[in-house]
């Protein structure tokens, strides 16, 4: 029972003790109001009686004494409702939603198509990001497939770091090209069960099911699969620019353009024998409500857990109540807003408006977390308090001193290697890249990114040997450029397109500027002779202008993490026989 009567004095204690200490400003603040009256006691030695009982008021000096008891009064009633006194204990009863969301994207090759603008890949991104924007409770998940399927993360209530793995997920990424769905939906399924769940929702996001795919027996009325049909029913063809062939567009077996279409009521079928819904994608968010909003089984929405403790009952509000006299008298001179000013929490660094509402309502590292997404990296360097998280800011920022070491000493070498070859410590980077090689021999992005600055070391030592031979080395320089570039085309996805373009521009500009030296060179009495100082910073500028070229080229996209993990996967399923590839699937 739950009564304020119920004192209990052998447990009396307070929450938050600290608050206590509070106790002393208050009375500091007491004793500088009484200061006013030490001030008139100094009068009485300096003036008579007579004349001194004219001058001052009698009033103003008991007015002095209640202000300054009044406050004292105040403020230690504050610190002790905030100290949290309690003396019982309260039954508390917990409550779990008992509901998990599973989504499935496909990510077979027709999702290149572009009946939908930009492309139905890129609309089915942000039709999850809508989704995981409107989870508030409850646990999601996120699986893909093509010919085969993998699990991008398990069920969690972290929808950020699914958001963010969104823009990494591609056609081109997975190892078995093919739709199928029942692979996805089955890891689904098991993801549900394994983790104890009574019930959740399956939603898959694709743009066409084959006949024989059968999903009604992974399917139940406690775990409906609802369908968010993705593309449109005249369709559309699927482009190869994912493998560099701008304008073509993938054929059948026939050498016939593929048309992929969306056939809506043969997926309407689909969700119906699932115990799902089903909706074609379109604008705003009622497509989403309504598959979300389907009912799941007969159970309720929560479920009781088995409660470990008591909470113990917060009393400080009763303390308040003895404040509402005193705040009445303080609005006469607005004293009670001077107060409230002066016990706000102060957000750390709060150097404009924004950043002191920000500080009220979100903790140091939720203002970085905003910083870094906002991009105001050098902010968040200096709001985080993980190191992980700071040297991250600080590489965003342009600090790669100090992410460098930062990671060094956390050991994340990969990281570090980058921060060191940006900062143009070569030894340091391979060292670096060495380091996560040893560890696992198959890390691509370490192997590419150490030869990349293997062969910046190599010229930058030739460079300082031998200067004479600059021309030279800029023409094997530029050859191992376009080299590089077509083993990079050919072993990441070719849906990272923008590096080439980075690294043809490099080239042509680098051409341009030797055509002008050579135009300088064949006159040379136009040309007056340069003192050394000159071609030492002619020197420094090439060669700074080489390495922003090579590290143009580092990938950082998580995807390549991705890629690896799925295709591990796969090879051990094909080595313990549970996936074997159809021969007749269509690789669309």
């Amino acid at each position: 029972m739950d009564t304020v009567a119920l004192f209990n004095p052998a447990e009396f204690h307070f929450l938050r003790p600290l608050w206590l200490l509070a106790i002393v400003p208050a009375m500091v603040l007491a004793w500088i109001i009484l200061k006013d009256k030490a001030a008139n006691s100094e009068w009485r030695k300096a003036i008579q009686p007579e004349l001194l009982a004219v001058l001052l008021e009698k009033k103003s000096e008991h007015k002095n004494i209640w202000v300054s008891i009044l406050t004292a009064i105040g403020l230690v009633l504050m610190a002790l409702a905030l100290a949290g006194p309690t003396w019982n204990r309260l039954p508390q009863r917990m409550e779990q939603k008992n509901d998990a969301l599973v989504i499935i994207l496909d990510l077979s090759l027709s999702m290149y198509a572009q009946d939908l603008s930009p492309s139905r890949l890129i609309h089915a991104r942000h039709k999850i990001t809508d989704i995981l924007r409107t989870r508030d409770e409850g646990y999601t998940a996120l699986v893909v497939y093509a010919g085969d399927a993998h699990i991008v993360t398990p069920l969690t209530d972290d929808t950020d770091t699914i958001e963010n793995l969104l823009l990494s997920l591609r056609p081109a990424m997975m190892p078995v090209a093919g739709s199928n769905p029942e692979l996805a939906v089955e890891l689904a399924r098991n993801l549900i069960t394994s983790a104890h769940l009574l019930r959740g929702r399956i939603l898959l996001l694709t743009d066409g099911i084959s006949e024989g795919s059968d999903l009604k027996k992974f399917a139940s009325r406690d775990i409906p699969i609802s369908i968010l049909g993705i593309g449109t029913k005249p369709g559309g063809p699927i482009p190869l620019d994912f493998m560099n062939r701008k304008g073509d567009f993938l054929p059948d077996s026939q050498g016939r353009q593929v048309i992929a279409k969306l056939d809506t009521s043969h997926l309407e079928k689909i969700a119906s024998r699932s115990f799902g819904r089903f909706r074609q994608s379109g604008i705003g968010d009622a497509d989403i409500r309504y598959l979300l909003g389907s009912p799941i089984g007969e159970n309720q929405e929560t479920k009781e857990v088995e409660r470990q403790f008591d909470v113990w009952a917060d009393r400080g509000y009763l303390l308040l109540l003895l404040l509402i006299p005193l705040m009445a008298i303080s609005f006469r001179r607005g004293f009670l807003l001077i107060l409230c000013i002066a016990i706000l929490p102060s957000p750390v660094r709060a150097s404009t408006l924004d950043d002191f509402w920000s500080g009220l309502w979100q903790r140091t590292d939720q203002q970085a977390y905003n910083a870094l997404n906002s991009g105001q990296a050098e902010k968040a360097a200096q709001l985080f308090q993980q190191q992980d998280w700071q040297a991250t800011a600080e590489y965003r920022a342009g600090a790669f001193d100090s992410a460098a070491s930062t990671f060094s000493s956390l050991e994340q070498n990969y990281n570090a290697g980058n921060a060191f070859a940006k900062l143009g410590n070569y030894s340091g980077a391979i060292k670096a890249y060495e380091k996560v090689l040893a560890k696992n021999p198959t890390h691509e992005n370490a192997q590419f990114n150490k030869q990349l600055v293997e062969q910046l070391k190599q010229e930058q030592d030739q460079q300082s040997s031998d200067p004479d031979k600059e021309g030279e080395q800029e023409d094997r320089s530029q050859d191992n450029q376009s080299s590089d570039a077509s083993q990079q085309d050919s072993s990441t996805d070719s849906g990272d397109q923008q590096k080439e373009e980075d690294q043809q521009q490099p080239s042509q500009e680098k051409k341009q500027d030797k055509e002008q030296k050579s135009e300088q060179q064949a006159d040379p009495k136009d040309q007056p002779k340069t003192d050394m100082q000159s071609v030492e910073e002619e020197s420094r500028d090439e060669q700074q202008e080489a390495m922003e070229q090579w590290l143009r080229r580092v990938p950082d996209d998580p995807g390549g993490l991705l890629k690896r993990k799925f295709q591990h996967e796969t090879n051990q399923r094909l080595r313990r026989g549970e996936y074997q590839a159809k021969k007749s699937e269509q690789v669309w």
